[in-house]
């Protein structure tokens, strides 16, 4: 299975990784520790020792602009894991690395270095200051970080401009909706422009409608900064929604990691599955999880490349990019065959009303735009570019369980409804035959 193919700031380099982390609450960490690697069960230890484990040898690494996902029931033990990671709560043992640096080193100088340039938080309780202006509220940390204060209000001001609170400025918590001042916190993590974000049940205390809304904006913002984020939840669906892969504890275990696809399909244990059950794939797989890579052709070749180009690949539609790879439209063989006829440019001959969709589009919205569909449906991004193509079947082979792997080399499926594979061969081989003829 592949990796969401939205989070385009994912890079193959390790931002964090946590090696065999523990956390035990009592007064004898280090006894009960010991106890735990000879093998005393959880329930013991908290029944005799009156030692609670938390964390229970945790592994994992987190790549660069990756949304990675910590998911767990009530008691599960994320929240404690994320803490450990800026090393608000100490771990019993273990090592936590950020980039290069093993941040149970750290000094205390160090250490808040690092929580103040290097990690954001936002809680779910949304800790603005009441006193403060929306303003201030964002520019809390540049100003304990010493800044001036005209610098820290520029900062503060383009961070609630990205959350879409420009105009707001001067407003206070009191006068906010719920979802509104959660962007202020938002923001205020923004601000300084750290390198990783940690989002402890950022979302959890919107109402639904506004947490969906909150997913969106985070999604696109991601798209912008490609941030390092740890998100914590205990929603399914808000997890294989935004996560590029998720963490599932149970008792302050790890019992899967895996990309959302992964994890539908491929549960590790019974416990997975049980807790995946139930899931409308509909509501939560989007555009993204089901484009294949798309066959394409630049705006400024010709019709009869166009034609090879098909015949060498077997399919029957190009979509025709700019040089920047955005979405100029598409063209089919019987196009590019009368084309190449009437001595017409690919621009003059393609479509160029062409369905497109986000890649955050949920499948069930998909549903209706893609049985009318007559072409493949474009996947874009903000800007126009081409990230991928949908074709038939793809919505309801994914409700069944047939999801892509990662983009094939062929786009076999990428074909005119209208037409077959073998129309298109013998399209493409009489114009190239015709043209050859008359050099």
């Amino acid at each position: 299975m592949h990796k969401n193919p939205y989070a385009k700031g994912v890079s193959g380099l390790s931002m964090i990784k946590v090696s065999q982390v523990t956390k035990i609450f009592g007064h004898y960490e280090q006894k009960a520790l010991a106890l735990l690697q000879q093998g005393w069960s959880r329930e013991r230890l908290a029944k005799e020792k009156q030692a609670t484990v938390a964390v229970n040898q945790v592994s994992f690494t987190v790549e660069q602009g990756e949304i990675f996902v910590i998911m767990g029931l009530s008691g599960s033990g994320k929240s404690t894991l994320v803490r450990m990671l800026n090393r608000l709560i100490e771990p019993t043992s273990g090592e936590i690395w950020l980039k290069d640096r093993n941040i149970s080193k750290l000094n205390t100088t160090e250490l808040r270095e690092v929580r103040r340039r290097t990690i954001g938080m936002v809680f779910q309780k949304f800790a603005l200051f009441p006193h403060r202006s929306v303003l201030d509220n964002a520019a809390y940390g540049l100003e304990i970080q010493g800044l001036s204060k005209e610098e820290r209000y520029r900062k503060a001001a383009e961070a609630l401009r990205l959350v879409g609170l420009n105009g707001w400025e001067d407003k206070y918590p009191d006068e906010l909706s719920a979802g509104m001042q959660q962007r202020v916190g938002l923001a205020r993590a923004l601000a300084n422009d750290p390198d990783i974000l940690l989002m402890d049940e950022a979302f959890s205390a919107l109402d639904p409608l506004i947490r969906r809304d909150m997913q969106d904006e985070l999604l696109a913002l991601q798209q912008k900064m490609h941030k390092t984020i740890i998100f914590i939840t205990h929603d399914l669906d808000e997890a294989l929604r935004i996560g590029d892969r998720i963490a599932l504890l149970k008792d302050g275990k790890l019992i899967q990691i895996g990309t959302p696809e992964q994890m539908l399909m491929q549960p590790a244990d019974e416990y997975v599955e049980r807790f995946v059950e139930g899931v409308d794939l509909s509501k939560v797989l989007t555009a993204a999880h089901i484009m294949r890579r798309p066959e394409t052709i630049s705006q400024d070749r010709g019709p009869r490349v166009a034609l090879q180009l098909m015949r060498d690949i077997g399919i029957s539609t190009l979509f025709v990019v700019g040089k920047d790879k955005s979405l100029q439209g598409v063209v089919t063989a019987e196009q590019a065959s009368e084309a190449a006829r009437s001595g017409l440019t690919l621009q003059e001959a393609m479509h160029t009303e062409v369905p497109t969709v986000s890649p955050t589009v949920v499948l069930n919205e998909l549903f209706a735009l893609s049985g009318k569909a007559k072409l493949p449906i474009a996947v874009v991004d903000p800007d126009g570019k081409l990230l991928g193509a949908i074709v038939r079947g793809a919505v309801l082979g994914a409700l069944a369980g047939n999801l892509p792997d990662s983009p094939p080399s062929s786009q076999s499926q990428l074909e005119l409804y209208s037409a077959s594979v073998t129309d298109i061969s013998f399209a493409a081989e009489g114009v190239l035959n015709h043209a050859a003829e008359h050099r």
